[in-house]
C-alpha cells in the first residue's frame, strides 16, 4: 500500500481576526459573556484570549463597516518550516509578502487562499504572562479560570465559505500540509460540499463549506472550546438571558461528533460554543465521507440546522441577480 509522508510544517491555528460594525458591543460579547480577557488595544482593534490559550492573544476584534473575517494566522513548527511554506505558497502564485508581524507575533508571511481569504504564517510568538490577579496555582495552566460568563477555554477552529471547496481543500492539503478528516460529497461524489481538515490531532481547525450564494472570502463561523457539554448548556442560558439570538443547538453534529451551540455576536458574525468531538492520532487516517442521505440535517441528534445556517455568512450578500438594499441580519426560519 502506497503512503505519502505527511507534511507537518504547520503546528496549529494561531489566531483569528474578526471585523465588526458594532465594536463595543462585540467586545462586550467576547469579554463579558464569553469570559475572554482583553490583553491589548491598538487603534480600532482589541486583542483577546481564552483562559487556556498559551499565546498572548488568539482573537483580534477590528472595527469595520461590515462583519466578516480578517487575517487568519497559523503557527509553523519552526523558522525553517515558515520559510519552506512561504516558498511553496509563492510557487502557487498566492503570496502577498512578508510583514513584521501583528501584536504578539514575529515576522509573518501573508497570502490568500484560492477563495481570497487573507492568511498568514508565523513562528515567533509571545507567551502569555498573566498579571498577579490572573496567575493560576497550577504551573501548567497559563491563566486562572475566572468563572466569568461562559468561560471559554480557547479558540478552537473556524469554517470558511468557498466557491470551489475542492480547490481550497487541495491547496490546504498539498501546500499547507493539512490532513483531511471528513468531507461531504453530493451527486455520487461529484460535488464537494464541505471538507474538514487539521494540521494536528484536533479533529479540524479549518473547514471549507460551499458558498451557496457564490461569494468569495466569507466566514461561516468561528468556534470557541469549552470543557464539557454542561458548559455548552450553561452558555445557552447565559446568551439567552442577555438577549443574544441562539441560531442552533444545543445539539450534536454527526460530522466531528461535536456538541454545539451557535449564536451571533452583536456585530453579526456566527460564533460556535463547542465541545466533544474526537482526536485523530493515526498517521494513515482514512477520511470519512458522507453523502446526501447520510449527512441528513447535519445533526446526530437534536433539532435540524435551520435554513439560515446554509444561507447566512459574513459579510452577508444577496444571491446572484438580486440587489441588496440592506445590511440587516437575515430573517431566521
Amino acid at each position: 500500500m502506497s503512503f505519502a509522508e505527511p507534511l507537518h510544517d504547520i503546528a496549529h491555528l494561531g489566531g483569528i481576526e474578526l471585523f465588526t460594525p458594532r465594536f463595543e458591543r462585540s467586545l462586550w460579547y467576547f469579554h463579558d459573556l464569553l469570559g475572554m480577557e482583553v490583553v491589548h488595544r491598538n487603534g480600532s482593534s482589541a486583542y483577546l484570549r481564552g483562559w487556556g490559550d498559551h499565546s498572548v492573544s488568539t482573537l483580534k476584534l477590528t472595527s469595520a463597516d461590515r462583519p466578516g473575517v480578517g487575517c487568519i494566522a497559523w503557527r509553523t513548527v519552526s523558522p525553517q518550516a515558515l520559510e519552506r511554506r512561504a516558498e511553496a505558497i509563492t510557487a502557487d502564485g498566492l503570496a502577498i509578502g512578508w510583514t513584521n508581524g501583528d501584536f504578539g507575533r514575529g515576522r509573518s508571511f501573508r497570502f490568500c487562499d484560492p477563495d481570497g481569504h487573507l492568511m498568514e504564517l508565523y513562528f515567533e510568538e509571545q507567551k502569555y504572562d498573566p498579571p498577579a490577579r490572573l496567575r493560576s496555582a497550577l504551573k501548567n495552566q497559563p491563566q486562572k479560570y475566572t468563572g466569568r460568563g461562559v468561560g471559554v477555554r480557547r479558540t478552537d477552529h473556524l469554517a470558511l465559505l468557498a466557491a470551489d471547496v475542492g480547490r481550497n481543500r487541495r491547496f490546504a492539503e498539498s501546500t499547507l500540509g493539512f490532513q483531511l478528516r471528513e468531507q461531504v460529497l453530493f451527486e455520487q461524489g461529484k460535488r464537494e460540499i464541505g471538507s474538514w481538515m487539521s494540521p494536528n490531532a484536533i479533529h479540524h481547525q479549518l473547514a471549507y463549506v460551499a458558498d451557496v450564494k457564490g461569494g468569495h472570502g466569507r466566514l461561516h463561523h468561528i468556534s470557541m472550546w469549552v470543557d464539557n457539554r454542561e458548559d455548552v448548556l450553561r452558555a445557552a442560558d447565559i446568551l439567552v438571558e442577555n438577549a443574544i439570538f441562539v441560531e442552533a443547538g444545543p445539539s450534536k453534529h454527526n460530522n466531528s461528533q461535536g456538541f454545539y451551540l451557535y449564536s451571533y455576536e452583536p456585530g453579526g458574525n456566527r460564533v460556535e460554543i463547542y465541545s466533544g468531538s474526537y482526536l485523530v492520532l493515526a498517521p494513515d487516517w482514512r477520511p470519512v465521507t458522507w453523502n446526501e442521505e447520510e449527512r441528513g440535517s447535519g445533526t446526530y441528534w437534536g433539532a435540524p440546522l435551520p435554513e439560515s445556517f446554509i444561507q447566512y455568512a459574513t459579510p452577508d450578500i444577496e444571491p446572484p441577480g438580486r440587489k441588496s438594499d440592506s445590511l440587516d441580519l437575515p430573517v431566521f426560519f
